[in-house]
C-alpha cells in the first residue's frame, strides 16, 4: 500500500521486461502478483509526473494483466469502457515509457485511440459504447469465420446508460461468443461477497460445468418441458444466492460472479474458462477504485483524476483568472433555488464536474443525478417541465450530443421550460476531441425554439443563467471549462433583454461580433486595428440591427467564436446578411473542419488558429486582400 506518489522511478524490473503481451504469457502464474505491484507502483508515478485519470486505472491492475494473459491480443479484441481505465493496458501493450507523454500535446491520448496502437481496438471516449462495439466485432468474425474471441471490459457507471443495455440485448438475442467483464468498484451496483459466492463463480465458469451445461442443453432439446424446468431451476439457483446477476440471466447472458477483480489466481482462472465458452458470458468482478494507494481508497471521487504533482501552484489560478464557471454555476444554481421552488436541478453522474456538490447538499429533494443517461434525463426535465416544475439540466456540451433527439422531439417540440447549463463548451485541452464541446452551437440553432447564449465571462454567465430561466422555453447557456477573467459578479439574479448584443468598443473598417470568452482575446488587436468590437451574446436570437449596422459601417466583418466554423455562429450571420441583402465581406473564425488534438488549452487554440498571434495573421491578410491595408 502506498501513502504518497513515489517522487523517483521505481524499480521495475519484471515490468521492463514486457514489451508486449506476448511477453507477458511467457511469465509463470506466480510471477504476476509482482509485475502486478510494480505495474501499480509505475501508473502511480507516472500519472504523478504528468497529471491524468487515475483512481480507476489503479482499480484493474490485476484485471489488465489477467486479461492480456488470457486472451491472444491483439488478434483477440479486448475494449475498455471508460477509456480511463485503460493506463494499465497502454503499459502492458508496449507504451510504458510514452505514458509520462500522456495527455500532452504529441503524446498518448487519455483514452484508447485506434490511432495509437493495434491494442486500441476501439476509441472510448464517452462511456457505454464497448457492449455494442464488441458485439459488431464478434459477429464480424463469426461471419467471418475468424476464431479471434472479444471482451468488453465495462465500469459499473457506464452500465447504467440504457446504451449498454441494447447492447446487451442484441448480443443475447444473436448468441454471440463474448465475453463482458463488468468492473464494479462499488461505486453503482452492490456486490455479493464472500466465500460461497466466490467457489460458486469458480464453478459455474469452469470448463467442465461449461461443458454438461451445453451438452444437457443439447440432449434435453427434444424434450422442451424438461429443458424449460432444468433452465428454470439452475437460474432459481444462481438467483437465491446472487442477486445480482438475475438481470443478465433473465436478458440472456450466462451470469458469472461475482468474483475479487484483485485475486489473479481467480482471474486468470475464470477468464481463461470464459474465453472459449459458447454463447454471451457476463463476468462480474468487484474492484477497489484506487487500489494500492491509500488516499485515493479513501476518496475515489476525489482521486478519479489527478494534476501534475511538480506543476507549480501559480498555474492553479493566475492573477488574472476569476471563478471557475462551473462554481459560478453551482452558486447561481443555489441563489436561484432560493428565489424560485419550482427549480428542479438534473444531472447525468457530472455533479462534482459541474460544480453542484453545494446544492445536492442543501436542496436533496430537488437533486437528480441520474446516471450516465443523458437522454433519460432530458426527457426525464421534459416531464418536470409538463407538471410546472422549472428544470436545470446540467451538461457537459459532448454529453448533450447523446440527448439530441430529446432535444427536439420532447422538449423543443413541445417547447417546454427547461433550461441547460452547458459546461465544457469549447477547446477542453487534455482530454481531447471526445470531450471538446465544439459543435452544440450547429446542433442547438437548427432547432426551433431554443433560445442560445454565450457568455464572455462569468458574470455574464450568471446574469444569462437568470435570463435561461426566465425565459419561457427552452434555453441554453454555454460556458467553458476553467476560470473566467475576474470579472466581478453581480449580487443579484438580474436578466439581460433577450437578443441584445453589447457594442464594447467603436472603431472603423473592420467589426469584430464576438460569441463567447474569445472576446477578451483580441482587445489588444481592436486596439492596433481601430477595430469595432461587439459581445454578440446572443446565438439565437440574434440582434439583427446592431449585425446590420455594423455591417453599413465597415467594410469588413470578422465573426469569432470557439467552435466548429461549419454550422456555427459565423453561419448565422452569414445567413443573416444574406437574408438582408448586406454585402459586406465576412471572415468567419472558429475551429477548423477536423478534430483538434489533445494539449494544453492554449496549444489546442493555437492549433485550431485562434490564439491572438494565428487570429492577428488571419485578419491582416483578408484585410490586405481587400486592399484595406
Amino acid at each position: 500500500m502506498f501513502d504518497a506518489i513515489p517522487r523517483e522511478r521505481p524499480e521495475t524490473p519484471l515490468l521492463d521486461e514486457i514489451q508486449d503481451p506476448a511477453l507477458l504469457r511467457k511469465l509463470p502464474l506466480a510471477a504476476l502478483p509482482e509485475l502486478a505491484e510494480e505495474l501499480r507502483a509505475y501508473l502511480l508515478w507516472s500519472v504523478g509526473q504528468t497529471g491524468g485519470h487515475f483512481g480507476a486505472g489503479l482499480g484493474v491492475v490485476e484485471l489488465s494483466i489477467a486479461l492480456h494473459y488470457c486472451y491472444e491480443t491483439p488478434q483477440d479484441r479486448l475494449v475498455w469502457d471508460v477509456g480511463h481505465q485503460s493506463y494499465p493496458h497502454k503499459i502492458l501493450t508496449g507504451r510504458r515509457e510514452a505514458l509520462t507523454t500522456i495527455r500532452q500535446r504529441h503524446g498518448l491520448a487519455a483514452f484508447p485511440s485506434r490511432a495509437e496502437s493495434i491494442y486500441d481496438t476501439f476509441g472510448v471516449g464517452h462511456s457505454s459504447t464497448s457492449i455494442s462495439a464488441a458485439l459488431g466485432m464478434a459477429l464480424a468474425a463469426r461471419r467471418q469465420g475468424s476464431r479471434r474471441r472479444v471482451c468488453a471490459i465495462i465500469g459499473d457507471g457506464a452500465m447504467t446508460a440504457g446504451l449498454a443495455f441494447e447492447g446487451l440485448s442484441h448480443a443475447a438475442h444473436a448468441g454471440a461468443d463474448m465475453l463482458v467483464i463488468l468492473n464494479d468498484n462499488d461505486m453503482s451496483i452492490s456486490h455479493n461477497v464472500g466465500g460461497l459466492s466466490n467457489y460458486l463463480a469458480r464453478i459455474w465458469a469452469s470448463r467442465s460445468y461449461i461443458a454438461l451445461r451445453e451438452g444437457g442443453k443439447r440432449v434435453l432439446s427434444t424434450m422442451p418441458s424438461t429443458l424449460d424446468f432444468a433452465r428454470r431451476t439452475e437460474e432459481s439457483v444462481k438467483h437465491l444466492l446472487q442477486a445480482p446477476g438475475a438481470l443478465f440471466e433473465s436478458i440472456g447472458f450466462n451470469y458469472v460472479g461475482p468474483i475479487d477483480g484483485h485475486n489473479l489466481d481467480e482471474l486468470v482462472e475464470t477468464i481463461s474458462n470464459l474465453r472459449s465458452a459458447p454463447g454471451p458470458q457476463l463476468l462480474h468482478v468487484y474492484t477497489t477504485k484506487g487500489k494500492g494507494f491509500a488516499p485515493a481508497e479513501a476518496d475515489p471521487i476525489g482521486y478519479h483524476a489527478i494534476t501534475k504533482m511538480d506543476a507549480p501552484k501559480a498555474a492553479e489560478k493566475t492573477a488574472s483568472s476569476g471563478e471557475k464557471f462551473s462554481k459560478v454555476f453551482g452558486d447561481w444554481l443555489c441563489a436561484m433555488a432560493q428565489a424560485d421552488s419550482r427549480l428542479v436541478a438534473i444531472t447525468p453522474a457530472m455533479c462534482e464536474g459541474s460544480g453542484m456538490q453545494r446544492f445536492a447538499r442543501e436542496f436533496p429533494e430537488r437533486y437528480h443525478d441520474v446516471a450516465i443517461a443523458e437522454q433519460h434525463a432530458l426527457t426525464f426535465a421534459a416531464g418536470l417541465a409538463c407538471e410546472g416544475d422549472k428544470p436545470v439540466v446540467a451538461i457537459y456540451s459532448t454529453f448533450l450530443q447523446r440527448g439530441y433527439d430529446q432535444l427536439i422531439h420532447d422538449i423543443a417540440l413541445q417547447n417546454l421550460d427547461v433550461t441547460f447549463g452547458i459546461d465544457r463548451a469549447g477547446l477542453v485541452g487534455e482530454d481531447g476531441p471526445t470531450h471538446s464541446g465544439v459543435f452544440d452551437i450547429a446542433f442547438l440553432r437548427t432547432v426551433p425554439n431554443v433560445l442560445i447564449m454565450t457568455p464572455s465571462d462569468e458574470a455574464e454567465c450568471r446574469t444569462m443563467l437568470s435570463t435561461a430561466f426566465a425565459y419561457r422555453g427552452p434555453a441554453a447557456v454555454r460556458y467553458p471549462r476553467g476560470n473566467g477573467c475576474g470579472a466581478p459578479l453581480p449580487d443579484h439574479l438580474e436578466t439581460l433583454p433577450i437578443g441584445r448584443a453589447r457594442l464594447c468598443r467603436q472603431g472603423q473598417t473592420l467589426a469584430f461580433l464576438v460569441f463567447g470568452p474569445l472576446l477578451h482575446s483580441i482587445s489588444a488587436l481592436a486596439e492596433r486595428l481601430q477595430a469595432s468590437v461587439v459581445d454578440m451574446r446572443f446565438v439565437r436570437p440574434l440582434d439583427v440591427d446592431l449585425v446590420l449596422a455594423m455591417a453599413d459601417q465597415h467594410q469588413l466583418i470578422v465573426t469569432l467564436e470557439e467552435h466548429q466554423i461549419a454550422g456555427g455562429a459565423g453561419s448565422a450571420i452569414s445567413e443573416c446578411l444574406q437574408a438582408h441583402g448586406r454585402l459586406t465581406p465576412l471572415l468567419m473564425l472558429g475551429i477548423p473542419d477536423r478534430f483538434i488534438e489533445h494539449g494544453t488549452p492554449t496549444q489546442m487554440l493555437a492549433d485550431a488558429g485562434l490564439d491572438p498571434a494565428s487570429i492577428e495573421k488571419q485578419v491582416q491578410a483578408k484585410l490586405q486582400s481587400l486592399g484595406l491595408l
